[in-house]
């Protein structure tokens, strides 16, 4: 089940309610959260901040990029930014990664210990080093820089990260950051029929066989089928790329740029861009759940017919807003 939160006119968006929280938790259980913090294109506008995405992976957050102002709209939001513990760079044009400096800097300045790991495509260990030497500043916690290829894959313990190729004048990739296999869902009638209480159905949902009255109960008994990790794959900017496709193949969610409308296509492609229309048959072939789009030209001040546009063609297609929540539930 998924369910998206955007910000009602006229209101300053903070934190969702301490209830509202509880009730989700509660209700639907653990999910992973989009934020969208930066949608502009190129660069900053009134309505938009420039590129960057938190990705709530529920122990930690994951930035994809990180764009000017980066920072002041993790204030904006439910986020906080001590809790990014890796930022995935699409590539090093300025609207995707000039919010790293203040970003670092901020954390520096908040008694950060923790380690922090920024990925990239080629050249992204000389364009953060320069970037831990701006200023007068006392780096105060490890900043490991990792440079990618595509066809590479990490493996980051409950999820991993793939990177496939975009097509842009820069070096650049697109990332899939993943889930791995869960468990089945938990059977609570079929457990307290076996004999089970309280206690004892975290132990089997964590993997634990039980014996309960001389009786061996393993998990598979009360837990069914394993089920998918959800998925969420991010093109950054790229003209039509088959590498990008097959990336995102099933896909829970893909985040795909949307420069321009179809009428500027040509343009678009050209400067290594995507048209609305062309982001919705990308997510038609590849057989996503759902498309959002982003990075908007500063000719759109409101992104509804670039949306109409790739309804057209991808009927789960949404305009994604700075600030918007989107919360991604296990299938």
């Amino acid at each position: 089940m998924n369910s998206t939160r955007t910000p009602r006119p006229g209101r300053s968006w903070g934190a969702p309610s301490r209830a509202f929280r509880l009730f989700t938790l509660l209700s639907l259980g653990p999910a992973v959260q989009i934020t969208f913090l930066g949608t502009a294109g190129s660069w900053p506008t009134k309505e938009r901040s420039a590129s960057a995405i938190a990705l709530d992976m529920e122990k930690e957050v994951i930035l994809l990029d990180c764009g000017e102002g980066t920072q002041r709209q993790l204030f904006r939001s439910p986020v906080s930014f001590m809790r990014v513990r890796r930022v995935l760079i699409t590539h090093f044009h300025g609207d995707h990664f000039l919010g790293l400096p203040g970003l670092i800097q901020s954390m520096g300045l908040n008694n950060r210990t923790e380690p922090l790991d920024v990925y990239g495509p080629r050249g992204a260990r000389e364009f953060v080093e320069m970037i831990l030497r701006l200023g007068y500043f006392t780096q105060k916690f490890p900043v490991a820089v990792h440079e990618m290829a595509p066809g590479d894959v990490l493996d980051l313990g409950s999820y991993a990260v793939r990177a496939a190729a975009a097509r842009h004048p820069v070096p650049a990739l697109a990332y899939r950051v993943e889930e791995k296999e869960k468990r089945g869902r938990f059977d609570a009638e079929k457990a307290r029929s076996l004999g089970m209480r309280g206690a004892d159905f975290a132990r089997v949902e964590a993997g634990e066989t039980l014996t309960i009255g001389g009786r061996v109960i393993p998990p598979d008994l009360v837990l069914g089928p394993p089920r998918p990790g959800r998925s969420v794959t991010y093109s950054g900017d790229s003209s039509p790329a088959p590498e990008v496709i097959q990336l995102a193949r099933g896909s829970d969610v893909l985040i795909h740029e949307a420069t321009t409308a179809e009428d500027l296509e040509a343009e678009a492609n050209e400067w290594g861009h995507s048209s609305a229309h062309q982001a919705a048959e990308i997510a038609r072939e590849a057989g996503v759940g759902l498309l959002f789009l982003t990075h908007f030209s500063s000719r759109y001040p409101e992104a509804e017919p670039l949306e109409a546009e790739a309804r057209r063609t991808f009927p789960e297609s949404h305009a994604a807003q700075d600030l918007r929540e989107h919360l991604l539930r296990q299938r």
